[in-house]
């Protein structure tokens, strides 16, 4: 695997980058043409009850980028954002959407971010590239998996820069590790382990309500079949219902599936097999709190059987370290993100010569028989600015490349996760990207949606 294709290496020393989309391929008309990579970037971001305000944060970090535009289908958050966000950061107050497709129509908006339900990423993403919109779109890139396969399309048909949230692509640790074991470091890759054991209180249960005064209702349910407004299906708790969500194998641990499957040099597998369920609690949630999935995926140059395994563990209680790696924070987290006393997030990598540990910001390897420390490497970077730089001087043919990659991962989620729902092993074929014979598990790789929010049948 490609890893130059995240860093910022990648990007170019070029002058700037023409950012219209195809003629006559827009929904709502083609953003103007990029002027020149010393212009100011106006960002706009969709979605900023949670993450979203770290997004717009970030980009108003950054030299020459403005966030002009703030979008959210709860009117409600516009004044606290606004005022904490901008007005007491003597900031130009941005303009405000509630319909993502209005805003798609604003020529001064160069790019979008997009941090809504994982319902809407893929949508929210290909109709911003057919408005000639630059995106980053949030993880999971999408909500299954015909999603995923049309957004790819998307990013290779049209001439803007499309960024998946695979935040630690950018950073230096990943990069350095995946090239530590592409160089042969710990010999013949034959498992890779990811691990989100992330503490998980009961979201409890309650009734139906009506929708809240400034809520846009439909909206937000946007491709999500018609149901009644219920608090607990809302702000957050969205994330542990099918019909919006994945589980945290697709909330907290995309990310570390996207390092299990990068660390490993894989793409599709030919098997998977996954269960699990909602243990302890009686509540409203569907998804599962623990998760254990399987993957094998082909390895013609390998030893013996020619295969290599993923494995992946979604836990949500009490749970053991896996590695002195985790035993206090880092000091380059002083929130324990990643470590805490409630939390183990990370990676396990197994080779023919030793092991590696990796958490968000460091990895070490143990080597031998007698587990000796070995080479090591760390390193955190800004992942907003390499979407800035992108945007500057960066070829949309070379960087899209990743959004493919985060598509792969997303595959690998939506699988383990019809693999439990079906209750069964599933057998898949990486070339044609469907289950081997199997018409049940083939009609859950698509949703249906809703109209008029339905995923483009030709993007």
């Amino acid at each position: 695997m490609d890893t130059k294709l995240t860093r910022r290496g990648f990007i170019k020393n070029t002058a700037g980058l023409a950012a219209t989309a195809s003629a006559g391929a827009s929904l709502w008309g083609t953003n103007r043409a990029w002027a020149g990579a010393n212009d100011r970037i106006n960002v706009a971001v969709i979605g900023i009850n949670g993450m979203g305000q770290n997004h717009i944060k970030n980009y108003q970090a950054l030299k020459d980028v403005r966030v002009a535009a703030i979008c959210d289908v709860d009117e409600n958050l516009f004044g606290p954002r606004i005022k904490n966000l901008f007005t007491k950061k003597n900031r130009p107050d941005p303009k405000t959407y509630v319909d993502l497709r209005k805003l798609y129509e604003d020529k001064d908006i160069d790019a979008v971010s997009i941090v809504m339900p994982n319902h809407w990423h893929a949508l929210a993403a290909v109709w911003a590239i057919q408005a000639g919109k630059h995106v980053s779109v949030e993880k999971p890139c999408c909500h299954d998996f015909f999603q995923g396969q049309q957004l790819v399309k998307a990013s290779k048909k049209y001439n803007v820069i499309v960024q998946d949230g695979a935040e630690q692509r950018s950073n230096p640790c990943s990069q350095s590790a995946a090239k530590f074991l592409e160089e042969g470091g710990l010999g013949e890759v034959y498992l890779s382990k990811g691990m989100c054991y992330k503490w998980r209180e009961s979201i409890g249960s309650k009734p139906d309500a009506p929708v809240p005064p400034g809520v846009n209702y439909d909206l937000w349910l946007g491709p999500a079949r018609k149901r009644p407004f219920n608090p607990n299906r809302f702000h957050y708790n969205w994330h542990w219902n099918w019909d919006y969500g994945n589980g945290d194998m697709g909330n907290q641990g995309i990310h570390e599936m996207d390092i299990a499957r990068w660390m490993l040099g894989v793409k599709l597998p030919t098997r998977v097999s996954s269960m699990g369920g909602h243990f302890m609690f009686e509540d409203q949630q569907n998804t599962p709190n623990t998760l254990m999935a399987m993957f094998e995926f082909d390895n013609p140059k390998g030893a013996g059987d020619k295969k290599k395994i993923l494995q992946f563990e979604t836990r949500h209680w009490i749970s053991n370290r896996e590695d002195s790696m985790w035993l206090k924070p880092s000091k380059d987290d002083p929130g324990a993100y990643m470590t805490s006393a409630k939390n183990t997030v990370g990676n396990l990598v197994f080779g023919s010569k030793g092991y590696m540990a990796k958490t968000v910001n460091a990895w070490r390897t143990y080597m031998g028989k007698n587990r000796e420390l070995g080479k090591s490497g760390s390193g955190l970077a800004n992942h907003y600015q390499d979407f800035a730089n992108a945007i500057r001087t960066g070829d949309p043919k070379t960087h899209n490349k990743s959004i493919e990659e985060g598509f792969y991962t997303c595959a690998l989620v939506h699988l383990a996760n019809i693999s439990y729902r079906l209750g069964r092993s599933l057998d898949f074929d990486p070339v044609q990207q469907e289950f081997v014979h199997d018409r049940e598990a083939n009609a859950m790789l698509r949703q249906p949606y809703r109209k008029p929010f339905a995923m483009p049948e030709k993007v």
